[in-house]
């Protein structure tokens, strides 16, 4: 159970992530003030959004029994930490503090943003699947 819903949660990030996400969330997700935060928020909605209803098929489709609570602390997880890591703050803290300074002018935020997110899937997946 625990695969078939991380790759389900992964899915369901890539989705979020790319053909969802707008140009004005690409863009002012980890900008200052309101518009910053309300991009931000739209885009780590749909996240849940489309998370939550990934779990929803699953269940449905796999016969799995996710208790409502468990599953909805899930994705309330994957939006909040969606929403930190797309601040982009805590990739650049990270980089410093593993001295990958080259690789972070060089495009290597990329990939380090999207196995924090990844990272955060799994915690989701181990909890529903525990």
């Amino acid at each position: 159970m625990f695969a078939d819903i991380a790759f389900l949660l992964y899915v369901g990030h890539l989705i979020a992530d790319y053909p969802l996400q707008t140009d004005h969330q690409a863009n002012h997700k980890a900008g200052p003030g309101l518009k910053g935060w309300t991009a931000n928020a739209a885009h780590a909605t749909t996240h849940v959004v489309v998370c939550g209803l990934l779990l929803a098929l699953g269940a449905a489709v796999l016969g799995w029994r996710l208790p409502l609570l468990p599953a909805l602390a899930a994705v309330l997880w994957i939006g909040a930490t969606h929403a930190v890591i797309d601040q982009r703050w805590p990739v650049a803290a990270w980089m410093r503090l593993a001295r990958q300074s080259t690789w972070a002018s060089n495009g290597g935020a990329a990939h380090v943003d999207q196995t924090a997110h990844v990272v955060a899937l799994l915690v989701a997946a181990l909890f529903l699947a525990a």
